[in-house]
């Protein structure tokens, strides 16, 4: 009788064991598909609007519009400055500056403060085209480029621009920016 009820209660422990050891199987596939799925799944962030049309940005790639939407507004931080306003001039373009290149950027940034500090010496840009490389993360910026002693127009001329940018996840990083020459300076170095 003892031998009996011994194997009744073995057996009633080993069928509990193996029903833990399946849900335990089954909540390790459940977790092992979670973190793959989590792992591969295309991140979106949506954009705070700065246009009437909305936008997201994926991990998949960087949307051309959104290349332009961000190199227009950095180029427009850029390219207008005063003496009155340099030092937040700086701070905010240092903001937009991927972190491999903020010290090349701050070295640049600090040059045109040195510049122009203290003169009354403005500058204005009012963009006319723009053409965005979304694969090389480049945009050229055409514009106007107005120069200011006081309120007087002292210079006003058609330049470029060109923008690099970098991708760390899901944002852009200001890598640099450069004046391209123009068709009369390329004649004549």
């Amino acid at each position: 009788m003892k031998h009996e009820f011994a194997y009744e209660e073995a057996q009633r422990h080993l069928k509990q064991r193996n029903r833990f050891a399946a849900l335990s199987a089954v909540l390790s596939l459940t977790s092992l598909l979670a973190v793959g799925a989590a792992a591969t799944r295309e991140e979106s962030v949506i954009l705070v609007p700065v246009t009437t049309e909305r936008l997201t940005l994926g991990s998949g790639g960087t949307d051309a519009h959104y290349l332009e939407l961000v190199t227009r507004d950095t180029a427009l931080m850029l390219l207008n400055r005063a003496p009155e306003s340099l030092d937040y001039w700086m701070e905010q373009v240092l903001k937009v500056a991927d972190p491999s290149a903020h010290g090349s950027l701050k070295a640049e940034l600090v040059k045109i403060v040195d510049e122009q500090r203290g003169s009354d010496i403005s500058q204005a840009f009012v963009i006319s085209r723009m053409e965005v490389d979304a694969q090389a993360l480049t945009a050229v910026v055409t514009g106007t480029l107005k120069t200011f002693v006081g309120a007087q127009v002292i210079a006003s001329q058609e330049r470029s621009f060109e923008f690099s940018w970098n991708r760390r996840g899901l944002s852009l990083g200001l890598t640099g920016f450069r004046q391209l020459p123009t068709e009369n300076e390329e004649e004549n170095p």
